[in-house]
């Protein structure tokens, strides 16, 4: 085996890579901030669970948790699903989970074959961990905001052209920044 195998040249970066980023922050950016719980809020959440606050776990695998994330996604489809931040929408997860998760309705997520889903990775407890994920969805009622309809047409429609006109200059930026690395490639290997 040769030792250049162990070699990767970086994968060089597409401007044009970066409009799902974008296109989140567009959601994102109209969400209003998120409602903290209480306490009681909080513990009640943490019990339905079957989680400890002194060692949060991931609600979905039991690894430990190092994030909260949206059970039901914010973003789908390149809009917001009407959802927030707040404790009836939150819950303790791990890295490896939320990130495999993504924008995906949970249950769906968690017992298909998505790289790193806990169907995936053989989590013992799977079972238990539904059916405490589905008794925290009946719990409590999460909010749920029509924005489109509470901002106005105008308003929405001026908001996603914003976000049209922005991915056209990426695509526009995209073409230069290739044209630009095609005559650097050719002075170099001149």
């Amino acid at each position: 085996m040769s030792i250049l195998s162990c070699f990767r040249m970086p994968t060089p970066v597409k401007i044009i890579g970066r409009t799902s980023t974008i296109t989140n922050s567009f959601v994102n950016g109209i969400l209003p901030p998120g409602r903290w719980p209480n306490e009681e809020e909080l513990s009640e959440a943490l019990e339905i669970l079957g989680l400890d606050a002194d060692d949060l776990r991931c609600a979905y695998c039991g690894d430990a948790a190092t994030e909260w994330d949206h059970l039901r996604p914010l973003v789908t489809r390149k809009r917001p699903t009407g959802f927030i931040s707040e404790i009836a929408n939150l819950v303790p997860a791990c890295g490896k989970c939320n990130q495999s998760k993504g924008a995906r309705e949970w249950q769906e997520w968690m017992m298909s074959s998505a790289p790193r889903s806990p169907a995936t990775r053989g989590i013992p407890d799977l079972e238990e961990r539904v059916r405490r994920l589905e008794r925290f969805v009946e719990w409590k009622r999460p909010t749920w905001v029509n924005f489109e309809k509470e901002v106005g047409d105008e308003l929405w429609e001026s908001h996603w052209k914003n976000l049209d006109r922005l991915v056209a200059l990426m695509r526009e930026c995209e073409d230069t920044a290739r044209q630009m690395r095609e005559v650097i490639s050719n002075r170099l290997q001149a």
